[in-house]
């Protein structure tokens, strides 16, 4: 099955052309890393399959249900109601975290389950417990994003974005903010999503993790898709140049 189809999506800021004609499908069950350049499009693309930019041009599917698509050059987007329910299918784990500043760890993953799926309070932090305890933040429960290290506060935002059981759960540079061995937690925890089949699309510049975890990765390059491949044929005999080039300054 297909969680996420995206054909042809192009996204300009200003003059600026960011995105150039992205194409790309994710299977369920599947990891997929992006990588490139900072300025190659990889977090604009993430932006742009869940909601949080629109698109100019192009199509979007998640979970067979049509996002968006285009009519008379124009981007014509599904109502708003199908676009909430398809907003739910994703969940999206930020470089900076974004929790709320003046919430618990706790009260950060119940307030969706409580607001938006409209789950009882008693279960929601039930659930919202188990995902801390998960995460290793079991003794962290009523402490604030500011009483807490980065790296726990990623795993609050890691717990958040499952509390809402998404389909697929995109990642981005999730660990771009932390120190190596803050890092190394975060991987962790991805790779334990990944064993479990979880969905996943990570933007990284970890490479050796991509390498690692990931089912197929894509290099972009200067908002396009310079070429795309399971990890072996990626890191193993790049036939792209540019790609040589930016492996290149990776230990692999």
């Amino acid at each position: 099955m297909k969680v996420i189809q995206a054909s042809n999506i192009k996204k300009q800021f200003d003059d600026v052309e960011v995105l150039k004609g992205i194409s790309l499908e994710v299977n369920k069950g599947e990891v997929l890393a992006i990588i490139g350049p900072s300025g190659s499009g990889k977090s604009t693309l993430l932006r742009c399959l869940t909601q949080l930019e629109h698109i100019d041009t192009g199509e979007i599917y998640v979970c067979g249900q049509q996002m968006v698509q285009t009519q008379n050059n124009h981007a014509i987007y599904a109502s708003p109601t199908d676009l909430v329910k398809m907003r739910l299918e994703t969940g999206l784990v930020f470089q900076n975290f974004n929790l709320f500043p003046h919430f618990s760890a706790l009260r950060n993953v119940t307030e969706a389950l409580i607001h938006v799926l409209k789950t009882p309070k008693d279960e929601a932090k039930s659930k919202a417990i188990s995902l801390l305890k998960r995460m290793g933040l079991e003794d962290k429960l009523d402490a604030y994003p500011c009483e807490l290290s980065g790296g726990q506060q990623q795993r609050v935002s890691i717990a958040r974005a499952l509390a809402l059981s998404p389909q697929v759960l995109f990642f981005d540079e999730p660990t771009s903010a932390l120190d190596p061995e803050l890092t190394n937690e975060i991987l962790k925890i991805i790779r334990e999503l990944a064993n479990e089949k979880m969905t996943m699309v990570v933007v990284t510049h970890e490479m050796n993790f991509a390498k690692e975890v990931a089912d197929r990765i894509i290099f972009m390059e200067e908002g396009i898709i310079a070429c795309e491949g399971a990890p072996n044929d990626i890191f193993g005999s790049a036939q792209n140049d540019r790609l040589r080039s930016f492996l290149g300054h990776f230990n692999i």
